[in-house]
C-alpha cells in the first residue's frame, strides 16, 4: 500500500500503524492456513474470545479477513456451559430448559471432556456440542455417538477444540465436524514482518 503525506505525521504514526498492520496481518494470514487446510471439508475455522483487552473487534475482523468465522464477540452471543459451570450444575436439562426460558434467542454450546458429559449433552438438547481436548479416538467415538443420537427434529452441530494445530487439524476436519476452535488464531499468531519505506518527492 501506499500513503501520502507530510514526512512528520507519516514518521510520527508509523510505528503505530505497523504495529496493528504486522499483529493483524498474522492473525489473518494464520486463519487463512487453517482455512486451506480443511479446504473441501464441512468444517469452518472458528476464533476464541482469547484476545487482548480492547483489541477484540479489531481481531476478530482479521479471523474474517483470513477465512475464518467468528465464535462469539461476548458472553451476550451465547450460552457457553464450560467445565467450570457443569461443576455446579447439578442437573443440566433442567438448567438448559431455564436458560431457554429466559433466553429463547441465543444458542446453547456444552463443552465436553469425556462421554458422560456427550451424553448430558445430548439429554439437555445442547445446540451445540463442543468436544475439548480429546484424543483422536476419544473424538471419532463421540461423533459416533452424537450422530447416531441425532433425529428429525435435533441435530446438534460439533465443534472441536484444544491440541488443534497445522499437523492435527487435517484428522480433525475428516471426522465431518462442522466447526473447529483455535484459540492460538488471536493469541499466538506470529506477527509478519512489514516495514515503511520513504519516497521523497521533489
Amino acid at each position: 500500500m501506499t500513503v501520502k503525506g507530510p514526512a512528520a505525521p507519516l514518521l510520527a504514526g508509523e510505528r503505530t500503524a505497523l504495529n496493528f498492520i504486522q499483529k493483524l496481518s498474522g492473525i489473518a494470514t494464520t486463519t487463512n492456513q487453517f482455512v486451506k487446510i480443511i479446504k473441501g471439508s464441512r468444517a469452518g475455522i472458528f476464533d476464541t474470545r482469547k484476545t487482548l483487552p480492547g483489541f477484540r473487534n479489531v481481531s476478530k475482523y482479521a479471523v474474517r479477513c483470513g477465512g475464518g468465522k467468528n465464535h462469539r464477540m461476548n458472553l451476550s452471543d451465547m450460552v457457553l456451559i464450560k467445565d467450570n459451570h457443569l461443576a455446579l450444575i447439578d442437573d443440566l436439562t433442567l438448567k438448559v430448559k431455564e436458560i431457554r426460558k429466559k433466553y429463547k434467542k441465543l444458542k446453547v454450546l456444552i463443552e465436553c471432556e469425556h462421554e458422560q458429559h456427550v451424553k448430558n449433552a445430548i439429554a439437555a438438547k445442547a445446540d451445540i456440542i463442543m468436544l475439548d481436548n480429546m484424543k483422536q479416538k476419544d473424538l471419532v467415538k463421540m461423533v459416533k455417538l452424537i450422530r447416531s443420537s441425532s433425529t428429525s427434529t435435533y441435530k446438534p452441530l460439533i465443534e472441536i477444540s484444544g491440541g488443534v494445530n497445522f499437523k492435527t487439524i487435517k484428522n480433525y476436519a475428516k471426522l465431518g465436524i462442522e466447526r473447529i476452535s483455535i484459540g492460538m488464531i488471536t493469541h499466538s499468531a506470529p506477527s509478519l514482518d512489514i516495514s515503511l519505506e520513504v519516497e521523497v518527492h521533489k
